[in-house]
């Protein structure tokens, strides 16, 4: 209950990679009102509807407060019943120790989620736990997402997080390929009140270009939209590059006293002429000449792709050939283009530079980036006998179950594991299998900085806050559940445990060091922050180059044997059989992942989980919007209701991602009245990207046929 005395917050938004400020108002232990800081000099007061969904997860019912302990009550029958922390906790470390004891750290798997990169103390205290368990069965969401971007900056500028920056504020023409950041508010670049910066650049005469499947929210504010068959979005780009080599228009500017491989890569689109590429894009050779021509003349340019090029099966070439067309263009390292940015806390200086294909999976010897083997795997090294095979699994703040290939055999398969263990406040489709459950407090109770998105935003600023709420008596936050499992886990070992300093402190330290640190004017320091609630604003992204690439010899590499033999790959796949359609997904603002759908703000209104088709197609067919469609592919099949659109591109079908809910043993009453489908049912987990091993979520092979339910 309130006890009436209300209080002022400052809060960064942590639901996606935008941070919004916001100003939280509170009357004793109730949030009341949940607004944009108009202080903040990162997001300008901009909030959208998952701001207010904060108080729905503190408040939320389903909200997992204290451990749980999976009991069986009948042969096939479990539930799980609340223990205190101590017991679950000395629980978790016997079955650790066991299985490494027994069977060998890489009997123990680990997938991590999402979330997990929006928590800081997840990040800074993992290592607590998993630097005595250096198992080579690491998986996360990285490789269902955005691998391909990260193994493309490591190859091209030495780092797996030197990402280029999208500098929308200053630019004149933005190429945006498979990206709707109007529903995701930005995605590999922290970009809040996205709308209101594109309609910018649009009022001062510059031109938004949006190729994509579907006509997103983000394509129907662009200047042009084109639509693009899926998967075939790097004939576009090569025969872009093509193009500039062609007509002379090849002008790197700077970055030619500092890049290797132009000569290398005019050779590997020799023959990838516009005409070529129409073919299988769907796009006419003149729009190509086109663009590419504009986008070589425009003063300040960028060309941008993200989840619809990631995640598909030429995800890396794709994201490859998008810095060939900046570099080329000289649109790179430029006010207006793409630039590096300079973080208070700098993952690019702290980090390690990650590393690819060092060791493979054991089932289909897919290759390791960065000690992490592809998601798609995961199922096979729970079933591949022998050595290494997955006997315990561990899930942080994840929910692969519904967010990743062929959902219904990893849900199969993590019923054959003998131990499993999630750091997670929600009982959902993934942690219904957990012998253990821990979870930590809720947001609003830990205090919050962004290691990861700083990195990725299109400001310099930094920005530290304080709890909301106290943590209450008994809880425990996500940094102490690890530390506490390393002591234990070090102790059953007969190993040296880490110290446990907060996060607080290792920000501190990072801040202080850093380069707006004790050596600076900025003197920026946790202390500095808390008097500046709403951030400090460090300045916008300024060329850096070459000071700021990481490679050895300081130089941009294009050149990449690896990716020029991707082409060749890509020059001789098969065409789409012509009863097939191509499967998408797509996004909406109140969505982010499984892991949203358990709150009345975000879930409230129409449906979200249809079949999006053409109405072409939909005549074809004889069908009609309301209808229930059987969706079919290698994997297995799911009924959906159909909804003609115009959005929809000819062949191309869409179903939106992480629904799929009110499985047996889950506990979320609005998710599960809002369940839909997965359409990871039907996602194969056999295609992928072969160049990075991501997995290939969009332009799956589908065949329809009306529901013999309906």
């Amino acid at each position: 209950m309130s006890d009436g005395t209300t209080q002022t917050h400052h809060r960064v938004c942590h639901l996606c990679e935008a941070m919004c400020g916001l100003v939280i108002r509170t009357a004793g232990n109730q949030v009341v009102d949940i607004r944009g800081d108009d202080n903040d000099p990162l997001s300008r007061g901009h909030v959208c509807p998952k701001a207010v969904a904060l108080q729905d997860i503190h408040e939320d019912p389903d909200r997992l407060r204290k451990p749980l302990k999976r009991v069986r009550t009948a042969p096939g029958e479990y539930q799980h019943i609340e223990i205190e922390w101590a017991e679950a906790l000395d629980l978790a470390a016997d079955a650790l120790a066991s299985t490494i004891e027994t069977h060998g750290v890489d009997a123990v798997g680990a997938y991590f989620g999402n979330p997990s990169v929006h928590n800081y103390g997840m990040l800074t205290h993992q290592r607590n736990l998993f630097r005595h368990i250096r198992t080579r069965n690491r998986f996360s969401a990285t490789s269902v997402d955005q691998l391909p971007h990260h193994l493309v900056s490591l190859w091209c500028f030495g780092h797996m997080l030197l990402h280029p920056i999208p500098d929308v504020d200053r630019t004149h023409y933005f190429l945006m390929l498979g990206a709707n950041p109007l529903a995701s508010n930005g995605s590999i670049w922290t970009v809040p009140d996205v709308r209101r910066r594109l309609k910018d650049l649009k009022s001062r005469g510059g031109k938004l270009v949006v190729v994509d499947p579907r006509r997103t929210e983000t394509a129907e504010l662009a200047s042009e939209h084109l639509f693009i068959n899926p998967g075939t979005d790097a004939a576009l780009l090569l025969a872009m590059i093509h193009v500039l080599f062609r007509d002379g228009l090849v002008a790197p500017g700077p970055l030619a006293d500092f890049t290797d491989g132009l000569d290398e890569v005019a050779d590997a689109v020799g023959e990838l002429t516009p005409e070529w590429a129409a073919s299988l894009t769907g796009i006419a050779a003149a729009d190509i000449e086109r663009i590419a021509h504009e986008l070589a003349s425009a003063e300040a340019g960028i060309c941008y792709g993200r989840m619809g090029v990631s995640t598909q099966a030429y995800g890396a070439l794709c994201q490859w050939a998008i810095q060939v067309v900046n570099v080329a263009t000289g649109h790179l390292d430029k006010p207006g283009g793409s630039l590096f940015t300079h973080p208070a806390m700098d993952q690019v200086v702290n980090t390690n530079p990650g590393g690819f294909a060092r060791f493979a999976s054991r089932g289909r010897g897919l290759p390791e980036f960065n000690y992490e083997l592809p998601a798609v795997t995961m199922v096979d090294e729970i079933r591949t006998e022998g050595e290494g095979q997955i006997r315990l699994m561990f899930t942080g703040a994840g929910n692969p179950v519904l967010s990743t290939p062929n959902g219904r055999a990893l849900d199969e398969a993590l019923e054959e594991i003998e131990y499993m263990i999630s750091v997670d406040p929600a009982l959902n489709e993934t942690t219904r299998h957990a012998d253990l459950i821990l979870p930590p407090t809720s947001p609003l109770e830990h205090d919050h900085y962004d290691i990861a998105f700083h990195n990725l935003a299109i400001r310099n600023t930094a920005r530290y806050n304080p709890p909301v709420f106290e943590k209450p008596e008994g809880a425990l936050h996500d940094w102490e559940i690890f530390a506490a499992l390393g002591e234990r886990v070090a102790s059953r070992l007969n190993l040296e445990a880490m110290p446990t300093v907060p996060p607080d402190r290792l920000i501190d330290a990072a801040l202080r060091a850093g380069p707006y640190g004790d050596h600076t004017e900025w003197q920026l320091s946790i202390e500095k922050l808390k008097a500046h609630p709403s951030g400090i604003d460090l300045g916008p992204l300024q060329p850096s180059c070459p000071d700021r690439l990481q490679t050895p010899n300081q130089r941009i590499q294009l050149a990449i044997p690896e990716v020029l033999a991707d082409i060749q790959r890509f020059r001789a796949d098969t065409v789409i059989p012509a009863e097939h359609y191509r499967l998408i997904g797509r996004r909406h603002v109140r969505d982010n992942n499984s892991w949203m759908h358990n709150h009345h703000r975000l879930m409230k209104g129409k449906s979200r989980c249809q079949l999006l088709m053409n109405p072409v197609d939909v005549e074809k067919e004889g069908w009609q919007s309301g209808m229930t469609v059987t969706i079919q592919s290698r994997v297995g099949s799911i009924d959906a209701e159909l909804l003609a659109s115009d959005e929809m591109m000819r062949g191309v079908v869409s179903l939106p991602h992480g629904y799929g809910h009110g499985l047996q043993g889950t506990r979320g009453e609005i998710a599960g009245r809002h369940a839909g489908v997965s359409c990871n049912d039907i996602t194969d987990e056999l295609f992928i990207d072969a160049l990075s091993g991501n997995a290939a979520v969009n332009g799956v092979l589908v065949q329809l046929s009306a529901s013999a339910a309906a």
